[in-house]
Formats: C-alpha cells, sequence, structure tokens
C-alpha cells in the first residue's frame, strides 16, 4: 500500500495528543492493551501519497499529527480534492477490502495505524471502540454536508472563510473560549491546493485571501503561518449562523 516502514518508536497511549478525540477515545485500560497489540506507527512526508484509490486495505488508523487529503481522479485524469484529515480523523473503512479514494499527506503526517483484520475483530467485541467509530462517522457526514452548501452556494469570499474556519476551530478543539484568545494555526494547503478544493481559481483564492488580510481579519506570514485576532469577525464572514 505504500513503501513506509514502520515506525516503531514506543507511545503510551495516556500520552498520546489525540487521546481524547480518536476513535480509541472511549477505551478503558483493558481495551487499550488490546489496541496496542496490533498498533503501530507510520511517518510521511509531506507530498507523500498514504493510500492510493483501489488499494487492498491493509490497515485503518488515526492522524496523530500532521493533515492530509482525500481526492478522487476521474477518467480523464482530473483530480478533485474531497476532504481533509487533521489529527484524530481515521483513515480507512472497516469491512471493505479496497480504499474508496486517494490519501496524500499535505504536510508531514505521523499515522497511527491498525492492522485490519485484528481492528476488525476487536470492533465487533469492544462496544466503546464500535460506538466511538459511529460518532466520527456520523462527524464525518455532517462535514460532508456542509461542504456541499459551500460548494454548491457560497461566495469565494463564504468559501475562503469556511475553509479558514473549519481548520482554526480543528486545530483549537481543546480551547474552552475560542472567541476569547487570538487563534494562530498553520495552513495546510497550498493556495493551489485551497483552489482545487474550493472549485475556485488560484487568482480568486488569493485575492479574496488578500482582501481578508486588508480588513485585518487574518494576519499572514510567510504564506502558510496564519493569525486571526478576533474569530468571531471571521465567523461573520462565512455566510453561516455561528456558534462556538
Amino acid at each position: 500500500m505504500d513503501n513506509m516502514t514502520p515506525d516503531i518508536r514506543p507511545r503510551a497511549c495516556d500520552m498520546c495528543p489525540i487521546r481524547e478525540r480518536a476513535v480509541c477515545a472511549h477505551c478503558n485500560g483493558a481495551e487499550l492493551e488490546e489496541l496496542d497489540k496490533v498498533k503501530y506507527y507510520r511517518t510521511y512526508e509531506a507530498g507523500q501519497p498514504i493510500i492510493f484509490a483501489g488499494d487492498k486495505l491493509e490497515f485503518v488508523g488515526s492522524v496523530v499529527k500532521g493533515v492530509a487529503a482525500l481526492s478522487q481522479t476521474m477518467e480523464d485524469g482530473r483530480t478533485q480534492m474531497t476532504g481533509l484529515l487533521l489529527p484524530s480523523d481515521f483513515v480507512g473503512r472497516p469491512g471493505r477490502e479496497t480504499a474508496p479514494y486517494d490519501v496524500t499527506a499535505t504536510s508531514d503526517v505521523v499515522m497511527c495505524c491498525f492492522r485490519l483484520a485484528p481492528f476488525e475483530t476487536l470492533l465487533a467485541k469492544t462496544p466503546h471502540i464500535s460506538q466511538r467509530l459511529l460518532e466520527m462517522t456520523l462527524d464525518e457526514l455532517d462535514s460532508a454536508r456542509e461542504w456541499l452548501l459551500l460548494l454548491g452556494r457560497k461566495t469565494a469570499r463564504e468559501k475562503i472563510a469556511s475553509l479558514l474556519t473549519f481548520i482554526a476551530r480543528r486545530q483549537h478543539e481543546k480551547t474552552a473560549d475560542p472567541l476569547g484568545i487570538e487563534i494562530n494555526f498553520e495552513l495546510p494547503l497550498t493556495r493551489e491546493a485551497m483552489a482545487d478544493y474550493l472549485g475556485l481559481t488560484l487568482e480568486t483564492v488569493s485575492r479574496q485571501i488578500s482582501a481578508l488580510k486588508r480588513e485585518g481579519i487574518i494576519a499572514v506570514e510567510k504564506n502558510r503561518n496564519v493569525s486571526v485576532p478576533n474569530i468571531e469577525l471571521l465567523y461573520r464572514e462565512t455566510g453561516d449562523d455561528y456558534a462556538t
């Protein structure tokens, strides 16, 4: 499925940065021990494929660090990015033999992987894992529905603001009051990738980001380091009702 060798450095689950949000979030000590028997880590450099569509699935797992992109390629070679995977997001589909999407690292990525067959066995006998996976699947469905609205009805400015808001909120999920602080994050996509993901031209993406910078809604350093002084102002640019 890929040519990476497993990263076998030991990591204690209770020290994992995604422990409270990952597929193992509801697991007790005994269940974590069972997962640990089928767990290993892989690392991928930015731009490196993690899974190719049509590959036989040999593992599933969670993004621990970094960001990956889901994409599909049409018969004529056109490619559409269909989703982003951020830390704690789940990769792969238990019960499915082949991968439906390409998964590519857009930044350096660390994956916590589980061998597929043993994981499916644990899934069948461990309600805490199956419950959490269902919750994550429903969250993913909600996100997909929101993205249909974004792609189909929103203006270019609203699309850019929605993407920035999504990334900011995901990277500050543990913050109790995101309205009360300045939010800083590294943009995991190039402007070309943003244009592809949002169905815009590169020129439009650059123009809208420049407008948000000019109006003081965001600040950008070195093209990828984004600061949002007041996240509420950015929310208002998405065209959505917003809530923390």
